[in-house]
């Protein structure tokens, strides 16, 4: 069977009131129409046609350069004339045999085996997706005939009060055979209270010609439904943040309170890890076993091996952190950033772009940038590796057991060698030998009389 996928995604969205076009605001991390692409591909469809109209150049952009090597079909719709209209415009890009699902660009959690039942009800007809809500107000009802079958949708703006009363709600998605779509598109009629062409009339067209309208009931009222404001995009971004969270748990992650964790992106978890609450992680995360992630600690594309501690309130970002390390309280890791087995890294540390090698141990007040530290090494409190001039960069070395006495300033190049000791208030401009102590002070000078006369 050949499957065509169109996602409508052309809308303005007033109401979210935003320069930014709807269909990239961003659930768990990623633009909402971002969401809707990934299910689809999922589906491999000979084909994905996406809709765009306002800020079409932003959403092709953005979009292209999320999905690179793509071969999505892109349509601008110059006006937004409602749902059918909207399909109109893929029609040139349809083969005449398949079917076509109809997705949407501002609903993003639609869920894969929802669309794979559809898919398998298909059979040269019409398939539908509907949900039974308590209160159905706001959407478009299906009306059954006396034999219990699907004959039409109605809008509610122009529904009877008696149909009104019916709680099963069309939902928009849509799978419908190629063949009938060039008549029933072209019949589709505006002649409603929005003035608009509903593609919901197709189910009476296709009711009427005998083509058996077959359904699937959703199984999560919350698949379904769609963003028009801001309301309803914070209202589903919790939804999916307890969506992951319970992937999480039943992978084996423990949490402490699934309601305050954010998930931005895809986490792997080992066993036995503990996330405690206000964390939040993005992009690619890897957890291996037994890792503890302190309150408030925020990890972007990083990867923490085994019996890991991250204190709370710490940030690790592009960082690879290894075995039985411990990072904070309140330490930032920033990208190029590789620790070794048993690190310590401690309150207020800021590693960038460097790695730092077994048992090696960086922990108060200090900076640590472009450098290669090696193991066993002790930096004092409030240490620097001096590693910008003003226009270049340049590297720290410091050797295997070297001690760094506290408010050592390391002026790069310089190397460090092994074993040396840097008396504490240094400033090292030059390479220090193996296995002695270095000092770098001024001459302490008491200048007799200074206070007084800088006070009178």
């Amino acid at each position: 069977m050949k499957l065509s996928i169109v996602i409508l995604a052309a809308g303005q969205g007033k109401r979210m009131y935003s320069k930014t076009p709807k269909v990239l605001h961003k659930i768990g991390g990623k633009p909402i129409l971002q969401h809707v692409i990934e299910t689809a591909v999922k589906l491999n469809p000979n084909r994905l046609i996406i809709i765009g109209g306002h800020g079409y150049e932003e959403v092709k952009t953005t979009i292209d350069n999320t999905f690179t090597n793509n071969s999505f079909k892109w349509v601008f719709q110059d006006k937004q004339l409602g749902t059918g209209h909207a399909l109109m415009q893929a029609l040139p890009y349809l083969d005449n045999d398949g079917c076509t699902l109809v997705l949407y660009g501002d609903v993003p959690l639609i869920n894969l085996t929802t669309l794979q039942q559809m898919i398998a009800k298909y059979e040269d007809n019409l398939v539908m997706l509907t949900s039974v809500l308590d209160n159905p107000s706001g959407y478009g009802r299906v009306v059954r005939d006396d034999k219990y079958k699907i004959s039409k949708v109605v809008e509610e703006k122009d529904a009877t009060l008696a149909e009104k009363l019916i709680r099963e709600v069309n939902t928009g998605f849509y799978i419908l055979a190629n063949k009938f779509l060039p008549e029933w598109l072209s019949k589709i009629s505006n002649n409603n209270q929005q003035s608009e062409y509903y593609l919901t009339d197709v189910i009476a067209f296709s009711y009427s010609h005998g083509v058996l309208v077959d359904y699937v009931e959703s199984s999560n009222v919350f698949e379904a439904l769609g963003i028009n404001n801001k309301i309803q995009l914070e209202q589903l971004e919790r939804v999916y943040q307890l969506y992951l969270a319970d992937k999480l748990l039943e992978s084996g992650a423990t949490l402490a309170d699934k309601s305050r964790v954010d998930i931005r992106g895809d986490v792997t978890v080992g066993q036995d890890c503990y996330i405690d609450v206000n964390c939040i992680l993005e992009g690619n995360v890897v957890l291996g076993n037994n890792v503890v992630l302190g309150a408030g600690s925020i990890l972007k594309n990083v990867i923490i091996s085994d019996g890991v501690n991250i204190k709370p309130y710490s940030i690790i970002e592009d960082a690879v952190i290894g075995e039985h390390c411990q990072v904070g309280p309140f330490s930032r890791i920033r990208p190029g950033t590789r620790l070794n087995s048993n690190v310590h890294i401690g309150n207020f540390v800021e590693v960038k772009n460097s790695t730092i090698a077994h048992a090696s141990k960086v922990n108060h007040l200090t900076y640590i940038g472009d450098a290669e530290i090696g193991s066993s090494v002790n930096i004092g409190a409030g240490s620097v590796t001096c590693n910008y001039d003003g226009k270049n960069k340049s590297k720290t070395v410091i050797g295997n057991g070297v001690f760094i006495g506290s408010g050592t300033m390391m002026v790069a190049p310089v190397h460090i060698k092994d074993g040396g000791v840097i008396g504490a208030g240094s400033t090292i401009t030059k390479d220090t030998p193996e296995n002695e102590l270095t000092v770098a002070r001024a001459k302490q000078v008491t200048v007799t009389g200074w206070v007084k006369r800088n006070k009178s």
